[in-house]
């Protein structure tokens, strides 16, 4: 019986050493298969929405809509907080801008839209540069430069005199620096330059240097509170005209992305609110507001290359 057992014993070892170097030799096969393949090839991790919109308020974000995608843009103002009762606290009046913004690749846009104040129409391009990554590219932070013309068409003030249509004229340039700290928090600065071809007081500047900041931080998975302020150098602007001020929420639906603010500029294109901003916060001088956005797709997109 005792031998028995030995034998048994001798039997279950043998197997165990055949059995320990079966696994050792797979895995030593895998791992020279492994290397075989080389290292891992790193990839790129591209960041998404910065911001939820191409505005954070008034003012542009780095964000585009993709390639063959048309924005149609509704921006509403109504009057003055301040106002009272009789115009029901500015809601008895409106001013507004129907916007048309496309998607021509995935990095440039260009878009055009008309406003009833000043009767202005405007049309501007926005080019991505740079976009915020990491991995195998490792950039801090989005660029895209933007450039935009408006046309004022009102009649003309003295129509007896030789006027000239370059003095219908107006310019915005931009560059839009923004990054994505993290999942709730993005901040966006927008050196600007404001070139006006005609001005009233010759006193003042026909080219008008502004800095731009906003932000948005993320309440919620479809809800954000957003901020911007365009500080004008000094000696630039008659005295009427002050800093653009906004403060708001974004709220996205699907297709759709709402903006609810509340500003100190009625104008809604770029040299308007910089330049033409003459509400007064501490004043009540205020106007409440919103952005409508829905996205349609107009061309079918193409696969993308891997960048």
């Amino acid at each position: 019986m005792q031998i028995r057992l030995m034998n048994f014993f001798k039997i279950g070892l043998i197997c165990s050493a055949l059995f320990a170097f079966q696994q050792v030799s797979a895995q030593a096969d895998t791992t020279d298969l492994l290397s075989l393949l080389g290292p891992e090839e790193e990839t790129t991790n591209y960041v998404f929405a910065t911001f939820k919109s191409t505005r954070v308020i008034n003012m542009h974000s780095n964000e585009n809509p993709a390639a063959g995608v048309l924005d149609f843009r509704i921006s509403h103002r109504f009057g003055a907080v301040n106002t009272g009762a009789d115009n029901l606290w500015g809601l008895d009046v409106a001013s507004m801008r129907l916007g048309f913004e496309y998607g021509v690749t995935d990095k440039l846009m260009a878009g055009f839209g008309r406003s009833n104040v000043n009767k202005e129409i405007d049309g501007f391009l926005k080019y991505k540069i740079l976009r915020q990554s990491t991995g195998k590219r490792n950039m801090p932070i989005s660029l895209s430069v933007f450039t935009s013309m408006v046309v004022r068409a009102t009649q003309w003030e003295n129509p007896d005199r030789k006027n000239y249509f370059t003095s219908r004229l107006f310019y915005c340039h931009q560059i839009l620096v923004a990054r994505k700290f993290n999942d709730r928090l993005s901040i966006q600065i927008a050196p600007t330059l404001v070139h006006r071809n005609i001005i009233a007081d010759p006193s003042v500047k026909h080219d008008v240097f502004s800095m731009g900041a906003g932000g948005r931080f993320k309440l919620t998975k479809r809800s954000s509170f957003n901020a911007e302020y365009f500080y004008n150098l000094p000696n630039q602007l008659d005295a009427v005209y002050t800093n653009s001020l906004s403060l708001g929420f974004d709220i996205e639906t699907g297709g759709h992305v709402f903006q609810l603010h509340f500003t100190n500029s009625k104008p809604m294109n770029e040299k308007g609110f910089i330049t033409e901003t003459t509400g007064q916060w501490e004043e009540g001088d205020i106007m409440f507001g919103f952005n409508v956005s829905r996205m349609f797709g107009v061309v079918k997109p193409k696969k993308r290359k891997e960048e």
